[in-house]
This record gives structure tokens, sequence and C-alpha cells, in this order.
């Protein structure tokens, strides 16, 4: 029903900026929201930011201030502008999509991988 492919990542140093961008293909459905998760190594897959087809964000405490959610839900299309960034930021991340006020979390993508130095 849906396919996500999430791009972007890279190894970027403390303090550093990365952009990432995933791109939903989809049946006929309206999307209420799309948004990332990440997931660190040996640690559950986390919620990190999401933004609803009206234009509002919400954040995650650990990213407030440094990560920015953008996109055109109507496009199937979302962006993260990650700054400052810290080496606990490093984990692989993931977007997905909200239909019917609920995250299709049996589609996620392949991910893209963000690893932070020092």
């Amino acid at each position: 029903q849906v396919q996500l492919v999430e791009s972007g990542g890279g190894l970027v140093q403390a303090g550093g900026s990365l952009r990432l961008s995933c791109v939903a293909s989809v049946n006929r459905f309206s999307l209420n929201a799309m948004g990332w998760y990440r997931q660190a190594p040996g640690k559950q897959r986390e919620w990190v930011a999401d933004l609803t087809s009206g234009g509002r964000t919400d954040y995650a405490d650990f990213v407030k201030g440094r990560f920015t959610i953008s996109g055109d839900i109507a496009k199937n299309t979302v962006y993260l502008e990650m700054t400052n960034l810290k080496p606990e930021d490093t984990a692989a991340y993931f977007c997905n999509v909200v239909v019917r006020g609920t995250w299709l979390q049996g589609s996620w993508g392949q991910g893209t991988q963000v690893t932070v130095s020092s």
C-alpha cells in the first residue's frame, strides 16, 4: 500500500549538518502527516518529528532547536534538516506516514544511516 524511500544520510562531524529526504509512494489515500523515526544500535526505534498536512510540526525533546522538519504532504515528500549534530544522533533514520490518525508502522523503508563522529 505504501513504499517509503529515505535518503541523505552520511558521516558528519559533531556540530555539522545533514538534510534527509523521504518520498512516499502511495495508492489513492490521503496522508494526515509524515514524519521521522530513528533507531540507534541496541535501542528501540523512537519517534523524532512529524509534519501534518496543515503544516503543524512536532519534535521529540532531544532534537528541539536542532532539527527542522519540512515538506509537502500533498506531494508525499518530507525532509529533516539536522543541525548541531551530536554523536548520540547516530542512528538509522526512517520516515513514515499517518493515515486516519495512525502511523503505518508495518511499512518501514530501508532507512538512511546517520553517523556523527567525535
